[in-house]
This record gives structure tokens, C-alpha cells and sequence, in this order.
């Protein structure tokens, strides 16, 4: 079967429905029209045949007559999901439904699967998953939750843009894994007889760049870590990073709050976001409070950085939580913020001031050396963003690394590894700078109200078929 290799349609459903939502039951509008879509619906009654064509905009009947549609008796043995091209005058019928009457039609593509009951759509969820392209022509809340996603994504860069950010593009693959704490995938490339890393974060190439002058940079783009799958995580997902120069972590908290508040209203048309049923605002100000003010009010005790590293490893043995011999306090502190405190801040707020330990690329606090200018923040009981004060001296970037080094070797295989490269960055002179992590899945969930990051990513990760 040949089938055209285009179609000029003029029309779109959607704009169909607002152009002619005046036109009464009964009445023709004397405009012809060219669509094209699929056919989700079907049936025929006797010399006449409905259809409901679906595009990328929405829906409009197909109304087809024996007496006036040509290839008729073809055009009612049409599959669910068939690709057709149509050409007809705008109408009301008498029931009111906006249609266009039939007067040709071509077949664009066939459908050689069903698409499942109209009403109901694909409720498998490996098929969704493995097979997007048929999920979005049977459920229209997939495609709606992506294309939230595609205005997110816009938003961001042209908040970033706006602020007089750089956007730039750094290397995917690594010679090192490092730039966060995660597990990284490995690759090999055969010209070079290397071992190579798909990157885990961008962190230390955009900081690199602010060492040859460039004031603010970001960077929108894929990151991978080789952890498990949740309906928060996917193996690769998307982050926004972000390093502007002279500022400190105060500064991007201001920044990470209006530009999450902005894209909320860019996207919605207003900060206020009900999520899973149940209400919160992303309106600026945000709270502020530190990892060991809302460690101990969980915990009914005074618990900070300085607690005996013996009594924050016994309230995490009373929770189940097995502590490693590498652990410091710092670590204690996080892993008790973690198991007591993530899953109740539901409002968006501000994590300040987390333990060393657990930052090895963030500028020591000015008030406590024991912690470090660092900051996330949570909304709906979970991470939103990753921020700090950039560690810019050379010596105590080394030292850090060597810690980290130390609980690789200790067993800890999300331990970063000695970067001697951006090392030597950094003694070339890295201005007082911040920088910024937002994860782009998780903040189209919210914005989308979806509870599984699955859909909001077009073709999320799944194990491979073994048939």
C-alpha cells in the first residue's frame, strides 16, 4: 500500500473549537478545511460514519456520509489509530458536535496495533513505558505532563538567559567520576584505550570556566548514576547547574527561590501548586533553617556537627540505620536529617549549613569550620535543589579529596576521586563564587502533579526485554 508522502492540512482541532465555538446545532459554517490526525473512535450507522480525529491540539469529530464522502464504505472500515488526512466543511451537527463533513480523505499511515478502548487508554505500564509513542495517542494526561515538562525546560532558560547567564556545554564523557557523590557508569573508548566515566554532574568543568572569566554559566543537560530506580530516580535525568561569580550561598538562595517561583508562574500562570491532592506555594520568601535545628526539634534533643559522633551513631541504630566505621559526626548529622526530617517538609524551605563531611566542594562556614556554606531545598518531602559556596582554595580542595579518596578505599563507591585537573583550576585563582543544582525532573513533577518521575521523562529507563 503507497501512501501519500505529505498533506497540507490547514487547520488544527483545537483552534477549530475556539474558532467556531459559535456555530449552532444544525448549522454549516461554508469553510472547508484541510486536517490530520489519528482516528480514536469509530462507528457507523448504516450511510453515515463518525470519527473522532485526535491531533496534536485535541479532537474534532469526522463526520462521513455515503452520499457525500468518497471511498466511503473504505473510510468506515478505518482501524483505531489510523493515520488520515481530511478535507471538508466546518459544521455543527444536530447533537452539537463540532465537526468537519467529509468530503475527502486519504490514508497517511496505518495502525498495525490496537490502541486499547478509547475510554480507557493503555493502563499496562511496561507497554506505556517501552512503547511512549502509544501512550500519548491513548492517554492525553501523558502528553500534557511532557509538555509541561518542555515549558519547564523553557522557563529555566530563559530565566537563566535573563540574568545574564552564559549557556554553555561541557563533556558527558569523563576521565574521572567526580563532581557529586554517586556511582558512576563506565564506557571504553578503542582510540584512546581508555576507561572513560558518562558524567555524574557538570560541576567542575562549569567552575572551570568561571577561571577563564566567564561570570555566570549554566549548563541544561543529561547526568548519569548508576543507582537504583524509584519514582523519584531515573538513571539519567537532567539538571540545570549554575556558578555565578562574587556571589556567596545567600545570594543563590535568593536566585534558586525566584527563579522556581517564576517558572511556576511562567508555566501556570500562578505560584500556588496543588500536588497529589494537597496544597503548597512556591512563593518567595522561602524559610531558612539549618540541618541541626531541624535534626534536633525531629528528634526531641540538641543534635549539631559537634555532638559525640557515638551518641548520633546510637539514635541511628534505634532507627534501623546501619552506620559505617567510616562515618564521622558529619555524616551521623546528615544521615539523621535524612531519616527524621526530608519526608515531612512539605513547604518549600531552605536546608542550611551542612557538615563538611558531607560537602567536598563547598566553602567552609564563616561562623563554624566544622560546617560549610551549603544549602538544599525541599518541597513536597523531597530534594528540589543542591547549592553552596564554592570551595576555591586549591589546599583545601586537595585535603577533600583525599578524604574522599580515603572512603573509597574504605568501601564507600559514591566516594569522589582526586580531580588533578580542576586542582590545577583552582590555583589559577577561582573568584568568591556560587553555584547551583536543580534537578529539571523533579520540578516538573510538582508542576505537572505527577507522583512518578517516569512521566515525566518521554522514555524513562527500563530493563531490557529478554524475548
Amino acid at each position: 500500500m503507497t501512501t501519500p508522502y505529505t498533506f497540507d492540512h490547514t487547520a488544527y482541532a483545537g483552534t477549530l473549537q475556539t474558532t467556531y465555538a459559535h456555530l449552532a446545532d444544525a448549522e454549516e459554517s461554508g469553510v472547508d478545511v484541510r486536517v490530520a490526525g489519528r482516528v480514536m473512535l469509530l462507528r457507523t450507522q448504516g450511510k453515515l460514519a463518525f470519527a473522532t480525529l485526535r491531533d496534536s491540539s485535541g479532537e474534532i469529530q469526522l463526520f462521513a456520509l455515503a452520499a457525500r464522502t468518497e471511498d466511503f464504505a473504505e473510510f468506515a472500515k478505518l482501524h483505531l489509530g489510523d493515520w488520515v488526512g481530511v478535507s471538508g466543511e466546518v459544521v455543527r451537527t444536530k447533537r452539537g458536535e463540532l465537526s468537519v463533513k467529509v468530503t475527502r480523505w486519504v490514508l497517511l499511515a496505518q495502525a498495525q496495533h490496537n490502541f486499547g478502548d478509547k475510554w480507557a487508554g493503555i493502563t499496562d505500564f511496561d507497554l506505556r513505558y517501552r512503547h511512549r509513542e502509544a501512550d500519548l495517542w491513548a492517554n492525553p494526561s501523558s502528553r500534557q505532563s511532557l509538555a509541561r515538562r518542555s515549558l519547564v525546560v523553557r522557563a529555566v532558560r530563559e530565566r537563566c538567559w535573563a540574568a545574564d547567564f552564559t549557556e554553555v556545554e561541557t563533556p558527558m564523557l569523563n576521565a574521572i567520576a567526580t563532581g557529586a557523590a554517586a556511582r558512576p557508569f563506565t564506557t571504553f573508548h578503542n582510540a584512546l584505550d581508555s576507561q572513560f566515566f558518562l558524567r555524574i554532574a557538570p560541576e567542575l568543568w562549569l567552575k572551570r570556566l568561571v577561571v577563564g572569566g566567564f561570570e555566570r554559566v549554566f549548563e541544561l543537560g543529561r547526568v548519569f548514576r548508576n543507582e537504583g530506580v524509584s519514582p523519584r530516580h531515573n538513571p539519567e535525568f537532567t539538571m540545570l547547574e549554575l556558578y555565578a561569580a562574587y556571589w556567596n550561598y545567600t545570594d543563590m538562595m535568593a536566585f534558586t527561590e525566584e527563579l522556581v517561583a517564576g517558572v511556576a508562574s511562567d508555566v501556570l500562570g500562578t505560584t500556588d501548586v496543588t500536588y497529589q491532592g494537597r496544597p503548597f506555594s512556591f512563593a518567595a520568601p522561602w524559610p531558612r533553617r539549618t540541618m541541626a535545628e531541624l535534626t534536633s526539634a525531629a528528634l526531641g534533643e540538641d543534635v549539631s556537627v559537634h555532638t559525640p559522633r557515638e551518641r548520633l551513631a546510637a539514635l541511628l541504630d534505634e532507627r534501623g540505620v546501619s552506620v559505617h566505621e567510616s562515618w564521622g559526626a558529619g555524616r551521623c548529622l546528615a544521615e539523621l536529617f535524612e531519616e527524621t526530617c526530608e519526608e515531612t517538609l512539605w513547604d518549600p524551605i531552605f536546608v542550611t549549613d551542612f557538615p563538611v563531611e558531607v560537602s567536598p566542594l563547598a566553602r567552609r562556614h564563616q561562623r563554624d569550620p566544622e560546617l560549610t556554606e551549603r544549602f538544599e531545598s525541599y518541597a513536597a518531602g523531597r530534594e528540589l535543589s543542591n547549592g553552596f559556596s564554592e570551595l576555591n582554595d586549591p589546599l583545601d580542595q586537595r585535603a577533600r579529596f583525599e578524604d574522599q579518596a580515603r572512603l573509597s578505599d574504605a568501601g564507600d563507591d559514591e566516594a569522589m576521586r582526586i580531580d588533578e585537573d580542576y586542582i590545577r583550576a583552582l590555583e589559577w585563582g577561582l573568584p568568591p563564587t556560587a553555584g547551583l543544582g536543580v534537578g529539571i525532573d523533579r520540578l516538573a513533577m510538582l508542576i505537572a502533579d505527577e507522583a512518578n518521575i517516569r512521566e515525566v521523562i518521554a522514555f524513562p529507563t527500563l530493563k531490557p526485554r529478554r524475548d
